[in-house]
């Protein structure tokens, strides 16, 4: 896959603003709908978050590292790594959605939930554009970060972003299913 670095940025905001307007949307809602489960091994709307969360506490730090020690300037044209794009591809949301298992560290099934999470979130989504706004100005090819399940795979930062909010997108898909 190869897009324009700057039209690859617009669309991880993009779709990161509407993840925020989705989360601000279950802030209306009751706890005790948000933590309702549609079934007995099923996620409610807050483990989702919850998952969301955990994920970001590892990504946001890495990633706001490898953007202040990246000494490379903005390349017009991402092209996205073979295991990087699989990776990605992997997590977009699609009609009937692949289960995946999820890491144990990273489950939240069964944990005391409040609206802390959702706030929790915003916040971490927040940074997220900050960083996103940021790597508008390095190389998304050359810059490269680690990844949750491994540090010693090295992803390209555009990958990395793209998994992440790829993955944040999977996710709002599941909690708003859950509404339904």
């Amino acid at each position: 896959m190869k897009i324009a670095s700057e039209k690859l940025i617009q669309d991880l905001v993009e779709r990161t603003r509407i993840n925020i307007n989705q989360v601000e949307r279950f802030n209306t809602l009751s706890e005790e709908l948000l933590n309702r489960r549609p079934g007995p091994d099923k996620w409610s709307i807050l483990e989702c978050i919850a998952h969301l969360n955990l994920y970001g506490d590892f990504y946001i730090p890495e990633i706001s590292k490898r953007i202040a020690k990246s000494k490379t300037e903005s390349n017009k044209t991402f092209k996205a790594g073979i295991l990087g794009n699989y990776f990605a591809q992997t997590m977009l949301p699609k009609e009937k959605l692949n289960k995946m298992k999820t890491f144990n560290d990273k489950n939240p099934m069964g944990s005391s939930l409040d609206k802390t999470t959702l706030q929790r979130f915003l916040n971490q989504q927040e940074q997220l554009l900050d960083l996103l706004n940021k790597a508008g100005k390095i190389d998304l090819n050359k810059t490269k970060t680690a990844i949750s399940i491994s540090k010693w795979i090295k992803l390209k930062l555009g990958d990395t972003f793209r998994v992440v909010i790829y993955h944040n997108d999977r996710h709002m898909v599941q909690a708003n299913k859950i509404l339904q």
